[in-house]
């Protein structure tokens, strides 16, 4: 295997929670993320699912710099971005680009879809400027837009248009990894497919890796070559996209799969659902032991004493249960 494009070496990022007056006081501290070990290959589609408030979009947040780690180190092509200096990381975010949740709260609604595209090639010289006007349009091209809408504003687009904006803005600086934050959460269902085929048809193009979050399982095993499960701050299981869905081992993992509806009626009517009971620990105060243990059906007494690391299983995925072999 070649060394990996990217890799998060035990990532935290942790929020202190301040009180009193003038919230001097620190009451505590929220652990979004909280020792995240990972490694992303060069052209590979990565899938990053968990049900809210697990820690997905700080992660992505933190990949990019955008939300500093408390910890760890963040390795990008060989150098470490969380200890770089201004210069260094702002070359670094040529190759680092997202895809926000909301294209029309991340379009900048007083700029056109000319500006919005030419913008960061000004800023990062991607070209001469003279070249940027055609550099535009060819961005246009890719998602699928006609250059006529390089004079109109955001507002004047649809949901669907305005995400293929945004994708396109995302490749304005040749990234080499791109991270998608829930892109077709909020599309229609026609649209969505749209965009993933898009960006399914730019990473194969563009030699781009991606990493793609969602809370839709069936959505990231369309798109994903590996899934990685998050659990309050944690990965608590990753491997190929075809066995964590179809085969999950985690018993957190063997619950959002069960939620996925099933095209057949007959298997819809009759399918058992795993129904977690309780809410989700606070990221605040998270249990002694595996963070999972209050809601897991199969929770030993060890499970409340030592969290379990990922382990690789005999199937080659990487799992953080004790009983992952056996259930």
């Amino acid at each position: 295997m070649s060394d990996p494009i990217l890799e998060l070496k035990g990532v935290k990022t942790h929020f202190p929670v301040r009180r009193g007056f003038a919230r001097t006081r620190v009451a505590g501290v929220v652990k979004a993320v909280d020792g995240v070990n990972l490694s992303v290959q060069r052209g590979e589609v990565l899938g990053l699912v968990g049900e809210s408030g697990c820690g997905k979009s700080t992660l992505a947040r933190t990949i990019l710099q955008l939300v500093p780690a408390t910890g760890g180190a963040i390795v990008l092509e060989g150098r470490n971005i969380t200890a770089a200096g201004p210069a260094e990381m702002r070359a670094a975010r040529r190759s680092l680009q997202m895809i926000f949740q909301d294209p029309y709260a991340s379009l900048n609604p007083r700029m056109t879809v000319f500006e919005t595209l030419a913008e960061p090639m000004l800023v990062h010289r991607v070209c001469a400027p003279a070249d940027v006007p055609a550099q535009v349009q060819e961005l246009m091209r890719r998602v699928g837009l006609a250059p006529r809408f390089l004079r109109k504003y955001p507002h004047e687009f649809s949901g669907g248009q305005r995400q293929r904006i945004a994708v396109a803005r995302a490749l304005a600086l040749r990234p080499k990894i791109i991270v998608a934050d829930e892109p077709v959460s909020a599309l229609d269902v026609s649209v969505q497919a749209q965009i993933l085929n898009l960006l399914s048809q730019l990473v194969r193009e563009m030699d781009l890796t991606l990493i793609f979050i969602a809370h839709d399982l069936s959505v990231v095993k369309h798109i994903s070559d590996r899934v990685a499960v998050m659990y309050l701050g944690k990965i608590v299981e990753l491997g190929a996209a075809a066995d964590v869905i179809e085969r999950p081992r985690h018993p957190y993992a063997r619950a959002l799969v069960s939620a996925i509806p099933r095209p057949d009626p007959d298997v819809e009517r009759t399918r058992q659902r795993i129904v977690l009971t309780g809410d989700p620990p606070s990221p605040m105060h998270p249990p002694a032991g595996c963070a999972f243990h209050p809601r897991c059906p199969f929770a030993q007494e060890e499970c409340r004493i030592s969290a379990p690391p990922l382990t690789r299983l005999s199937d080659g995925r990487e799992t953080a249960c004790i009983r992952a072999e056996e259930i």
